[in-house]
């Protein structure tokens, strides 16, 4: 399930705290596109969702730290759409795009799901196209459209229309093929352009339970789509199922419901197509492998997340990484992370795809990081750990024998975890003293005894909580100097079974937590930010981090805090707690890593080999996005770098809102872009 993050009402933080450090006022200055005239340049490219392999590496180095104090916003693109749910959408957006480029086109979607091509030079449009989603519905994560999918057919003459083509997947559950020169639909895919998707997941309480919204995964001509389910919903839940389709006319190929493998689907509710409904879904973007012909798909847990039946485990393929044939939809080999999930530990970033240097010889990888804040690296042949993995024992509730949980879990040794997963009583909780003695008395309230300490009807701490560790901006490596880098919140949750009978009561007497229902089952969940009196998190800071890891030895070379409290006050007072991250990193040639996804108004700039944070641009909101680069090369032979940012922010989040999409670059001295 898509993360839902409700707000954090962290406000109280930057008025209540001592001044210990002020960032200078400055305010971010709208360039506006540099030109009404769009044209296609000549570039470097940045086909997929995440770079090649998913890496999010960019191989241009014209940015580095010798000239990185010159950086600028140099154009800016908005799409005129409004995030809170006030305007004409009637729920909330998050921005949480990142383009691609191909062609000599920057391409782009909004939450609304309007589609578009832009000049990677300028920002000037030079096509949009609407699919005219329903605004006035309800969709259960929110509208976003985090990117979408480059094709080129290589049995069709360039020239010839939809020979190349932009496929993006909706949130009203359609896979969409356009032309990726004029933004016209592909008449050859589907029907006028486009399939629904969601058909043959199964029943829905409503439109915008299933949705799609991460970009599809194309591997050898075949579009993969999953679909994003809201969390708490009940055993008749839609499928989970992933489905790839012909890229050149739409077909159906195969589907994939994520059923345990000898299930008897007669005693299993399913969809009007056979697919049992309930199944870990994917929600994740994925990543494709064409050499192996595999699709790499991150699966969520099976629903409902907090309490299932114990007649029923549909948790084989649950929380895994599921690598699928992509010409047959047959299950190659899966690994998984947590054992029958009642966590919502769902895995939730696309799985990076990079050659491991390991005793001269290059092991083809992939890592996948994770909401408990560990990130694995299996050999993506066949899904073995590329470094140990042990089987832990872990806490269990023999006076809650309803809740079925594994005794062990998969503890990584190696890489060390990128996020904090324990909480100590003696560490410091809260900001104040105040805070830290409130903390520490409904911590000792609280059932806690460490990671996947079991849900119950008592207020349980899950730490991390549900938004991770990492999240949906996965990770980034620089394969040349082996070095991965990942962003992760540090921030606790408090989460409770509430029984049936109770629930209605129970949600109008707590409207500050999530409620989900969990229909079918006996009990609904609660669950909420362990915040104290003023709104600050309990957790021990920093809040937000970005780490560095060594692939050779899978140790740390360093830890950063990510984010202030800069933006989450009028006083522009900036604390270096770290804030919750939802985003990703982009490191480059330079030897520079990018990065906003923090609660605070900046792009930053951070050392590669170091950690030390080089520079921040100013945006005109949180960048809740993962950033890309590409390289525009003029006539003269001349060559300009451009870092792109989505800085829109999240309805659901505190901190501006805005619709703008922000690139930066050097001062143009050549006058030729």
């Amino acid at each position: 399930m898509d993360i839902r993050p409700e707000y954090l009402p962290m406000n109280w933080l930057a008025r209540c705290l001592p001044l210990l450090f002020l960032v200078a006022c400055d305010n971010y200055q709208d360039p506006g596109p540099r030109s009404a005239i769009a044209q296609t340049r000549d570039t470097t490219d940045y086909y997929n969702y995440g770079g090649e392999g998913a890496r999010q590496y960019v191989d241009a180095g014209l940015i580095h730290a010798g000239n990185l104090d010159e950086l600028q916003p140099t154009w800016s693109w908005h799409s005129g759409e409004i995030y809170d749910g006030t305007g004409e959408a009637a729920v909330t957006g998050g921005f949480e795009l990142t383009p691609i480029l191909a062609q000599g086109l920057l391409y782009l979607c909004t939450p609304y799901n309007r589609v578009l091509a832009l000049d990677p030079a300028t920002g000037a449009e030079h096509w949009r196209y609407d699919p005219e989603i329903d605004l006035a519905q309800r969709y259960a994560n929110q509208l976003t459209c985090r990117g979408v999918t480059f094709w080129q057919d290589d049995k069709s003459p360039r020239q010839d229309a939809c020979a190349s083509r932009i496929f993006t997947a909706t949130n009203d559950a359609r896979l969409i093929a356009l032309d990726a020169a004029t933004g016209a639909p592909c008449a050859d895919f589907g029907v006028a352009g486009e399939v629904a998707t969601s058909q043959d997941a199964g029943e829905q309480r409503y439109v915008g339970v299933y949705q799609h919204t991460s970009p599809p995964t194309i591997v050898r001509n075949t579009v993969v789509v999953g679909g994003s389910v809201s969390d708490g919903e009940g055993t008749r839940a839609p499928s989970g199922v992933v489905r790839g389709f012909d890229a050149r006319t739409g077909e159906l190929r195969w589907s994939q419901d994520l059923a345990p493998p000898g299930v008897d689907r007669s005693e299993l509710a399913t969809s009007s197509a056979g697919n049992v409904l309930a199944t870990p879904n994917v929600w994740a973007p994925m990543i494709g492998d064409d050499a192996l012909g595999l699709v790499y798909a991150p699966t969520g847990n099976p629903l409902p997340d907090y309490f299932r039946n114990r007649d029923l485990d549909l948790s084989h393929y649950g929380s895994s990484l599921v690598a699928i044939e992509a010409a047959t939809g047959d299950i190659a080999w899966h690994y998984q992370f947590v054992h029958r999930d009642f966590w919502d530990f769902d895995t939730p970033a696309q799985p990076t795809l990079f050659s491991l240097q390991r005793d001269g010889e290059s092991i083809p990888a992939v890592a996948q990081p994770t909401k408990m804040g560990f990130v694995f690296i299996l050999d993506r042949r066949n899904g073995e750990p590329l470094f140990p993995v042990e089987e832990r024992a872990v806490p269990q509730n023999p006076a809650f024998a309803d809740l079925q949980t594994s005794p062990t879990q998969p503890y990584p040794l190696l890489p060390e975890p990128v996020a904090d997963t324990v909480i100590d009583a003696d560490e410091q909780l809260g900001v104040f003293f105040i805070d830290s003695i409130a903390c520490r008395r409904d911590l000792g309230k609280m059932r806690y005894d460490g990671m996947y300490t079991p849900v119950s009807p008592q207020w349980t701490l899950v730490y991390p909580g549900n938004a991770g560790g990492t999240n949906w901006g996965g990770l980034a490596i620089d394969e040349n100097s082996q070095t991965m880098l990942v962003n992760a919140s540090n921030l606790a949750w408090q989460v409770r079974l509430v029984p049936r009978e109770e629930y209605a009561t129970f949600r109008e007497a707590n409207p500050d937590a999530d409620n989900l229902e969990q229909s079918g089952t006996a009990w609904a969940l609660a669950r909420k930010p362990w915040l104290s009196a003023l709104g600050i998190p309990c957790s021990p800071q920093p809040w937000g981090q970005l780490t560095a890891i060594d692939l050779g030895t899978g140790k740390h070379l360093w830890q950063s805090t990510l984010g202030t409290t800069r933006d989450l006050s009028p006083v522009p007072i900036g604390l270096a707690t770290g804030t919750p991250t939802l985003g990703g990193p982009l490191v480059s040639a330079g030897g520079l890593t990018f990065i906003g996804a923090t609660a605070d108004n900046y792009l930053r700039a951070f050392d590669t080999a170091t950690g030390a944070e080089l520079w921040r641009g100013r945006l005109p909101a949180p960048a809740i996005a993962t950033p890309m680069s590409y390289i525009v090369r003029s006539d003269d032979g001349s060559e300009r770098q451009y870092v792109v940012i989505a800085a829109g922010g999240n309805g659901r989040l505190p901190g501006k809102l805005s619709d703008t999409l922000v690139a930066f670059a050097l001062p143009d001295r050549s006058g030729a872009h």
